[in-house]
């Protein structure tokens, strides 16, 4: 396991555009799929890391705290599966079914999608406001696995809740800290682990 931090894309970022399968339903997900939404939270995660299994029961949480404030969520897996195959569709479906979560969860098969967004980590938060520019790109909070502080989502609670009031956001964020992304063999980006 490797430790890294997010890669603080610079606020203000235009939302890149994906087409995903969503692993539950099977619909392709879009950025436009959102186009009514008052903010977009792009989340990269995966099944297996600790880092995401400490805290997939808030990210469902939040899911269904914020499911009628016009917030669009995506959970996105980047892994490879050639490498880290208990990441792979069906295990993201399991893991969606167990935790509940009421927003798409899709694989980026090609991880194009993670480096377009210069995902690092798992997990990696990535918060848009209604014109799809960056406004929060950090921490969900300061737990971890082994400090032994209770999971609330308070960072990441209070960017979601200043966005969706229409408020600015500091630019001071603190870094999601997780595992890495699993690049497929010789596929890792020249942002990662710089």
């Amino acid at each position: 396991m490797v430790m890294v931090e997010s890669t603080m894309l610079a606020l203000g970022t235009k939302a890149p555009a994906f087409s995903l399968i969503s692993v539950m339903s099977g619909a392709t997900v879009t950025l436009d799929t959102f186009a009514d939404s008052k903010a977009l939270l792009v989340m990269f995660i995966c099944v297996h890391c600790p880092f995401v299994k400490h805290v997939e029961q808030e990210l469902a949480k939040i899911g269904q705290d914020y499911s009628n404030t016009g917030l669009g969520i995506i959970a996105i897996s980047s892994n490879s599966i050639e490498t880290h195959p208990q990441d792979a569709p069906e295990h993201m479906k399991a893991q969606a079914q167990e935790q509940g979560f009421s927003f798409p969860y899709c694989y980026d098969a090609t991880q194009a999608v993670a480096k377009t967004y210069t995902a690092a980590c798992t997990p990696d938060f990535f918060l848009f406001d209604a014109s799809l520019k960056l406004v929060y790109r950090g921490q969900l909070d300061d737990s971890r696995p082994s400090n032994g502080k209770p999971v609330t989502g308070k960072d990441l609670r209070q960017a979601l809740n200043q966005v969706l009031a229409g408020k600015s956001l500091s630019a001071e964020q603190m870094p999601s800290i997780g595992c890495n992304i699993k690049w497929a063999p010789g596929q890792a980006p020249a942002y990662f682990g710089a």
